[in-house]
């Protein structure tokens, strides 16, 4: 298989767009609208038709209805926090990346890539893109490929066996797209191959199964994995965890590298 970097030089002619206000929970609302519609129908059926029910069971529709509309404006007040107001975007934690191959890996949504050849002209870029149809079949990352198709650039690949060589890369970045691979084994297979390919760090950045995103996220917080599972799967794809990298309370980013044990 051929191998096609990105032209640093044809990407940076263009003009790089810079985030529009509001840019990030305005995109979780566009591509997720199925599920505040749904919830908005909720709503407004339980309010219409709550007095046909007894005084009790009313009672408790009314707590419902409070606590799920609270629930919903707190996870959107924190996803305007945290991608529209925080420096998660600035990607602080890459600092050495000029002149130097780099592997920026995405699920399908790729908003990192050109911040990555803007903040690092200098720097060889390879675009990857795990994304699979048949397996990924979440309408929001459907609709998000369809407001921001992938580079043109960008490589399709499996997770269980990137394209490349040993130590092929120096720096390899999976900023908020490991997650999705839900299978556990396969997950650790992707890390098994990232280790296998890169021959300095590795850049993991993701949301955590804790108790800050239970309280942003109430159930939506079981799309991610928790601390403890990430070490685990570190661990078994023998890569060591060097430093840990908290962009909000709600962001974790594990800086990684071959060989060794996680604690």
């Amino acid at each position: 298989m051929v191998i096609v970097s990105v032209s640093i030089r044809a990407i940076c002619e263009r003009k790089m767009k810079k985030r529009k206000p509001i840019q990030g929970v305005s995109n979780i609302i566009r591509f997720n609208y199925h599920f505040y519609l749904i919830a908005f129908v909720i709503f407004v059926v339980l309010f219409l038709f709550k007095n046909q029910f007894p005084t009790q069971i009313r009672t408790l529709l009314n707590i419902g209805i409070v606590v799920a509309i609270f629930t919903l404006l707190i996870s959107l007040l924190v996803s305007f926090y945290v991608y529209d107001l925080s420096d998660l975007y600035q990607l602080k934690w890459i600092e050495k990346a000029d002149n130097k191959k780099n592997l920026n890996i995405n699920a399908g949504f790729d908003e990192t890539s050109e911040i990555i050849i803007s903040k690092f002209p200098q720097a060889d870029l390879i675009i990857c893109d795990f994304y699979n149809p048949d397996k990924h079949t979440e309408i929001s990352i459907k609709r998000a490929r369809q407001a921001y198709p992938p580079n043109p650039k960008t490589i399709s690949v499996v997770t269980d066996k990137l394209p490349f060589s040993e130590n092929a890369f120096d720096n390899s970045f999976a900023i908020l797209s490991a997650h999705e691979i839900r299978n556990e084994n396969e997950r650790v297979q992707f890390f098994k191959e990232l280790n296998r390919v890169t021959k300095g760090q590795i850049f993991v950045t993701e949301h955590l199964r804790d108790f800050n995103n239970f309280m942003a996220y109430a159930i939506g917080v079981f799309h991610f994995h928790s601390r403890q599972s990430w070490l685990q799967t570190f661990k078994q794809a023998d890569l060591t965890l060097i430093q840990e990298i908290k962009t909000t309370p709600f962001i974790t980013t594990f800086v990684l590298e071959k060989n060794g044990n996680t604690p």
